[in-house]
């Protein structure tokens, strides 16, 4: 499972009420090949999951989270935040299963 803060929640719904291309949508975590530690996060909507092995969360009314397969291997027990501090602004990854992050915190090795 992936943990999802309120804080998080919060800025989906908002991002969903605000950005026509959200409305209706579930928030897709994955992960991918790249940045400066091998691995990165990547966010974005979908309208519904890809493929028949997408898990689905649902985090709270109309607000639903999907992940694919394999980044879910890797995103198992991580915590998605948000963040709207002096140091920055947007969602942050807390992932257990990380061995090294970049300075950013938008990539990972394992």
């Amino acid at each position: 499972m992936i943990n999802v803060t309120e804080k998080a929640v919060s800025e989906i719904r908002r991002i969903q009420t605000t950005d026509p291309t959200a409305k209706d949508s579930s928030l897709r975590v994955m992960v991918a090949g790249g940045g400066c530690s091998g691995m990165s996060y990547k966010l974005g909507f979908d309208k519904e999951p890809i493929a028949s092995s997408d898990k689905v969360f649902d985090l709270a009314p109309e607000v639903k989270l999907i992940i694919d397969a394999k980044s879910y291997l890797y995103l198992s027990g991580t915590t998605l935040d948000f963040t709207d501090g002096l140091n920055g602004t947007g969602f942050v990854f807390a992932n257990p299963n990380a061995k090294r992050t970049c300075g950013c915190g938008s990539s990972f090795s394992v």
